[in-house]
């Protein structure tokens, strides 16, 4: 017999009161006790969760919600996993510490941050995926900096501001793709509309990474420490030009637009092979360096600090973070406190610039409570289209709001999955590139100073126009 039990949803006052107790749970435990971001993520979902249940919200319906959560956010789960066997088998090939030697010998401390910027941003709109630019360019770039003495803060930075630059603009990029079909609107329009606030931050961005790297025009690394890195990879690995082919054949593959997981997965497995034929190890020892990563020590400490990483294990603090995130968010749409939310936008948002600051704003809080922007966009898109038609504002504007404060805000949150990817694959922590990535709060600054003054605010075009 089917089931027409009604499903109860929490009203204003009671979503208010669930909303901010998650809000105080996650704020405490980060700010004062200092617990662990997971631990703060699920005590928030179960404060929520028993808010909701003494009013009247079915255990069923959260359980459903955190599966649904779950089901989207598999596939970064999977993407986790596969970039720490990748990392793990580049690292036990030779590849990664082979590109860090010669980089060492090439690359000038002065200019380095600008290169690994701009390297990555080339990187990313060819390829049209953050994570891949992260998870190829972004751990040799890191292993670099270590060598030159170029803090590895400055360092994540400029390689986040790269990849981010072409996981906007692409038109091979999902997200690029993705917010202007849930928004309405045509993809190269919402391309050129991104650039007023994608080429203003990107430049400074630059111009700080420039200012940033004369500071360690002489590199921080001495000579002697220098001759030690260098002289302990040469003697550590064995260099062949062939360990090059696995990071070729993946940047290959993601270049021709094939699925990440499968470019990864044979990236790994060329990744095994070198491995075994170049470095002497066994299968045994290579398959165990996919799930521990690289862990021989050199008995120098620094050369460990760039090579002594990787594997699945590595990752399992992000995935136990992403499965967190959806354990706060889901008791959040079970409720009906995200359903509250729109019907608030609804009240203030009573001319352009209202709706257009109550959509940002909306759409940050999402990414705040969700932690991924592929279900926000699948959220705020459709939500706010018809407020926008009914406003007359083009459909651009929604677009790059959804990238604006989905594609580069996601990053400064800890608990979202790009928040997670970075701070796992880079191995560095979220405070560490939040301000050394001006790149993500610049768009939102021009993004508001544009809705402040109107200025490239697209009205959209009259009915008898648009239908011609």
């Amino acid at each position: 017999m089917e089931n027409t039990e009604k499903t109860v949803k929490v009203d204003g006052a009671k979503a208010l009161i669930i909303l901010l107790a998650s809000a105080a749970v996650i704020l405490l435990g980060a700010l004062v006790i200092k617990s662990p971001t997971v631990v703060n993520l699920i005590i928030a979902g179960l404060v929520a969760s028993v808010l909701g249940m003494i009013w009247g919200v079915k255990w069923d319906d959260i359980q459903s919600e955190i599966v649904e959560f779950a089901k989207r956010m598999f596939p970064a789960i999977l993407i986790l996993i596969f970039v720490g066997m990748l990392v793990g088998s580049w690292i036990s090939s030779g590849a990664v510490p082979m590109i860090i030697y010669y980089g060492l010998k090439i690359l000038s401390p002065k200019f380095f941050l600008v290169v690994a910027c701009i390297a990555c941003s080339l990187m990313s709109v060819l390829t049209g995926t953050s994570w891949g630019t992260v998870g190829t360019l972004g751990i040799a770039f890191m292993g670099i900096s270590t060598g030159l003495g170029v803090p590895l803060s400055y360092t994540a930075g400029a390689v986040l501001v790269g990849a981010l630059f072409g996981d906007k603009l692409s038109p091979l990029s999902d997200t690029t793709v993705l917010a202007p079909a849930l928004s309405g609107c045509d993809v190269m329009e919402h391309i050129k509309y991104m650039l007023y606030t994608t080429i203003p931050s990107y430049v400074i961005s630059l111009i700080f990474f420039l200012v940033v790297g004369l500071r360690f025009g002489d590199g921080t690394v001495s000579s002697a420490d220098y001759d030690l890195i260098l002289s302990t990879l040469e003697s550590t690995f064995n260099f062949n030009i062939c360990l090059l082919i696995p990071p070729v054949v993946v940047l290959v593959m993601i270049f021709m637009r094939k699925p990440i997981l499968p470019s990864f997965a044979v990236g790994i497995a060329l990744g095994v092979v070198c491995t075994i034929i170049f470095q002497g190890t066994g299968l045994q020892g290579a398959l165990t360096a996919l799930n521990k990563g690289f862990t021989a020590s050199t008995d120098v400490a620094i050369v460990d600090t760039m090579i002594c990483r990787g594997g699945i294990s590595s990752m399992l603090s992000s995935v136990a973070v992403i499965i967190a995130a959806a354990t706060f968010g889901a008791p959040l749409m079970a409720c009906g406190v995200i359903g509250w939310a729109e019907e608030k936008i609804s009240k203030f948002a009573t001319g352009q610039k209202s709706l257009l600051f109550c959509s940002y704003a909306f759409h940050m809080l999402l990414i705040l409570i969700i932690g991924g922007y592929y279900t926000t966009f699948s959220i705020a898109g459709p939500m706010l289209e018809p407020m926008y038609e009914k406003y007359g504002l083009h459909k651009a504007n929604l677009s790059r709001c959804l990238e604006d404060s989905g594609t580069t805000f996601s990053p400064l949150v800890p608990w979202c999955s790009n928040g997670v990817y970075f701070t796992s694959t880079l191995g560095v922590p979220y405070a560490a590139y939040a301000l050394t990535t001006p790149f993500c709060w610049l768009c939102l600054v021009f993004a508001f100073i544009y809705i402040a003054t109107g200025f490239k605010i697209k009205q959209a075009a009259p009915k008898e126009e648009a239908a011609a």
